[in-house]
């Protein structure tokens, strides 16, 4: 998606996508550095225009699964023209991960990417949310987040854990990434 009609889409959708510019490369890469060729199921959760998956893409197994959530369905035809049999577009909220993964027999998942604007969310669905990522996360297995706040990290702390925070000078704007590993 190109980065005006990215903007306009930002603004006219601000409460779903929580940000009026795409992940710069640096974000994308601090986001997927941590995945690793022995994980097997990925999910992706607020994909926007796809910019992240296709770093998650280039960063998975060849073996591995990516499902990946989103909400907007204009995004998900942009998203959908990634050609990889590896991804599973879901155009559903975060929510309903349970069902959709129990669909594929998914019991546990590897990892969770997301970039769902919670500071924007209702308080009760972002909680819901987290708590469902945690449930669904395998003991080892990570919740990737970011932001573009580090007060958020308590709420972090509270849910999973333990929480290492990484700052992204060098994204537009600048933000964080948020790793909790499920003990």
């Amino acid at each position: 998606m190109k980065k005006v009609k990215f903007l306009f889409h930002s603004l006219k959708n601000f409460q779903e996508m929580g940000t009026v510019v795409r992940s710069g490369s640096a974000m994308c890469r601090k986001m997927t550095q941590f995945i690793t060729k022995e994980e097997t199921v990925i999910v992706e959760l607020g994909a926007g225009d796809g910019v992240i998956t296709s770093y998650i893409l280039k960063a998975m197994a060849d073996d591995a699964k990516l499902f990946v959530f989103e909400i907007n369905p204009e995004l998900c035809e942009i998203i959908s023209r990634i050609d990889d049999p590896r991804m599973i577009l879901i155009n559903d909220g975060a929510q309903n991960m349970d069902r959709h993964l129990h669909k594929h027999g998914i019991s546990q998942v590897d990892s969770i990417i997301s970039a769902i604007p919670f500071l924007v969310l209702p308080k009760d669905l972002t909680q819901e949310i987290l708590l469902i990522c945690r449930k669904n996360i395998k003991k080892g297995g990570t919740f990737i987040q970011m932001h573009y706040a580090n007060g958020i990290k308590k709420m972090y702390e509270g849910i999973f854990g333990n929480v290492e925070t990484y700052f992204v000078p060098m994204n537009i704007p600048p933000g964080y990434v948020f790793r909790c590993v499920k003990e």
